[in-house]
Parts: C-alpha cells; structure tokens; sequence
C-alpha cells in the first residue's frame, strides 16, 4: 500500500500535465510509511514514450532523500497517451522489487502504483490521505 497525500497526489497529475506530450518522471519519498516529498526529474530522452532521469539530479535527489532522513518509496513517470499500466519497457527496467512504480495516465487521468519483481507486476493500492 501506497500512502499519498492528496496535495502531492495533484502535484504528480500537475508534473505529468506540464511535461506534455513528453513522459515527466521523478521520486517519491517516504517517512514512517507516508509519502512526505516529491521529486521532479528532467527527462533527458525528451520523449513522450519514455524516459531517463537525469544522472545529476538523480544524485542530488538520493542525497536529498538521505539528509532528510527519508526512505526512497516510488519512482513515478507519466504516459502522456497511454493508460497507467506498466509497459514492457517499464517492466524490463524495473530495477529494484522493494519500491514502488508510479504511473501517470494522462488519457485515463489516473494515478496508479505497481510493483514489480522478476518481470512480475502487481497492482498496489494506493490510499490517499489529508
């Protein structure tokens, strides 16, 4: 389960929304089991069918995350034309089976979260709170 704020959950609609037509894509980070932050990533394959997170900011982001004290919870990314499902790309590059993988549908204007390990995906439930 997933644990979003519903100001953060507008703030990944909004990423995905000015980002357009290219994929947007960023982290999540979470404390004692609650998403507190977002990250915002510059997508440097400029693509609307897929993305790489700009090394730097990458880095500066992990840092920031563990200066926080934080827990790394999501990486998130949007599907300008597509719906929140994970593709085979996502699912081939899915790196890490302890986190979650948020995606943003633009065409379903929908939010959904995923894990996925060994090439297997789960839907996870994502609870938004105030």
């Amino acid at each position: 389960m997933l644990k979003i704020p519903r100001d953060i959950n507008q703030k990944l609609m909004e990423h995905a929304q000015k980002e357009a037509p290219l994929e947007a894509c960023g982290y999540l980070a979470e404390k004692d089991g609650e998403v507190v932050c977002h990250y915002e990533l510059t997508n440097t394959d400029k693509s609307g069918e897929h993305f790489t997170m700009d090394p730097k900011e990458q880095f500066e982001t992990v840092r920031d995350i563990r200066e926080h004290n934080y827990k790394t919870s999501a990486v998130y990314h949007s599907h300008p034309e597509t719906p929140a499902r994970p593709s085979e790309e996502d699912i081939k590059l899915a790196y890490d089976a302890e986190i979650s993988y948020v995606i943003i549908s633009l065409l379903t204007r929908e939010i959904k979260s995923f894990k996925i390990k060994n090439g297997e995906v789960s839907p996870e439930e994502i609870v938004l709170i105030d």
